[in-house]
């Protein structure tokens, strides 16, 4: 039985729910502003340079929605809003991993950083002007609510359910990881952007961000798969990461390495197959369309 969206051509399937497709048309949506913002030399910092960079990190929520409804049928779209909707697949104690792994990463790495002879943690720029400027802490805001809600809504809302069809939990998460860094690549050469403001392209702070973009990747499926593939749940984590790291910064060398150490651990505690003390991930339902 073919899902929906499937043709077959001779011996070949080729199928619209493919995880790869999803990548292209999110890249072709996200790289396509992008790409013109660069070409045109268009700063985030200006009215429409804002606009092409909300409208390219819509891109991956809605590729995510859009192939949820073409390759699902009903029960696979009530799947995914339910995912969005229902707290209670989160629970008490994964509420509570959600909180504590960004803090709890932060403080690590800036221990690791003052016993090196380091400053250890210190307040982002947001919090440091607050009581000067209360706007200042609107960047770390949307940092932490709009982008991850509109990448969430396909990374793991859509496409890591489709690679874990077929691939282990840890290679789906490192093959997502690494589409999600690439995605970023554009914002190292757009003026007004963090990554080129701040980290640059090919410094080791660049290296450090595509590195961590995959750790990062690990744990959010240990706890995606641990939530009964709760989207909020990605949300909630994504966004409070976000956060943490705008509003108390430590030096990259010690912050995106204490992430790998966790996504090591991770694996190594939880196993690679589902990342879970479970042989099988949770799965969506696969009907096709009617």
């Amino acid at each position: 039985m073919q899902e929906a969206g499937q043709s077959t051509i001779g011996n070949t399937s080729i199928t619209a729910g493919s995880p790869w497709v999803f990548f292209g048309v999110t890249f072709a949506i996200t790289w396509g502003c992008w790409l013109s913002a660069i070409i045109l030399g268009v700063s985030f910092d200006t009215a429409f340079g804002a606009v092409l960079l909300l409208i390219g990190l819509v891109g991956p929520g809605a590729a995510g929605i859009g192939f949820t409804y073409l390759v699902y049928d009903s029960g696979g779209r009530s799947d995914f809003w339910n995912r969005i909707k229902q707290i209670r697949r989160i629970g008490l104690r994964w509420f509570l991993v959600i909180l504590l792994i960004p803090v709890v990463v932060t403080i690590v790495a800036a221990i690791a950083d003052s016993l090196l002879g380091g400053p250890g943690a210190v307040w982002g720029e947001g919090i440091q002007d607050l009581n000067v400027n209360p706007l200042a802490i609107l960047p770390a805001l949307f940092f932490a609510t709009l982008p991850p809600i509109l990448e969430e809504l396909g990374w793991r809302g859509y496409a890591l359910d489709r690679l874990q069809l077929d691939w282990s939990a840890v290679a789906a998460s490192l093959l997502l990881g690494v589409v999600w860094a690439v995605w970023h690549l554009p914002l190292f050469f757009i003026e007004g952007s963090f990554q080129r403001e701040v980290v640059g392209f090919a410094t080791p702070g660049f290296w450090l961000f595509m590195i961590g973009i995959v750790a990062l990747s690990v744990v959010f499926t240990w706890v995606y798969n641990h939530t009964s593939r709760s989207i909020l749940g990605i949300i909630l984590l994504h966004g409070w990461v976000n956060f943490v790291s705008e509003t108390v910064e430590v030096a990259d060398p010690f912050y995106y390495p204490t992430w790998v150490l966790l996504a090591v651990l991770v694996v190594m505690i939880w196993g690679a197959k589902t990342l879970t003390n479970v042989d099988e991930v949770p799965r969506p339902p696969l009907t096709p369309r009617s």
